[in-house]
């Protein structure tokens, strides 16, 4: 059964909103190996970075397009979608939060997770098969 909301967020925070949203909808879809950064004091141009993977091209554009739709419906539109079109890589800017939906041979070879303090969570395979 698909979900048509987002899930309600127990705080009326924006963050906390927003993000419950974001959860949702790439849940709803199956996102892969969804990271969650809380990157307050790190940067200023959000407060919260969240990655995550999509099986293919189709999929990704799929997932962006459904963390729009639950965004939108939660009373956040966004401030831009990037990537969309050739969708290996697809930023959604919320404000709050920032959604990356990446192909995994995308995904390995930035290596967000890196760069926000995280671990990548995808093993090594993924690691292997970028390398090759």
């Amino acid at each position: 059964m698909t979900k048509t909301k987002a899930k309600t967020a127990k705080k009326s925070d924006p963050l906390d909103l927003v993000v419950t949203a974001i959860q949702t909808a790439l849940e709803d879809l199956k996102a892969k190996d969804i990271m969650t950064f809380d990157v307050r004091g790190k940067t200023a141009i959000t407060d919260m970075m969240i990655v995550a993977s999509g099986t293919s091209s189709r999929h990704v554009k799929s997932i962006a397009d459904n963390v729009v739709k639950f965004a939108k419906e939660a009373g956040f539109a966004p401030i831009g979608v990037e990537g969309a079109r050739e969708s290996e890589w697809v930023l959604v800017d919320l404000g709050y939060a920032i959604v990356h939906v990446m192909l995994p041979r995308t995904r390995v070879f930035y290596n967000l997770e890196k760069l926000w303090g995280g671990e990548t969570p995808m093993g090594q395979a993924l690691e292997v098969e970028a390398t090759a």
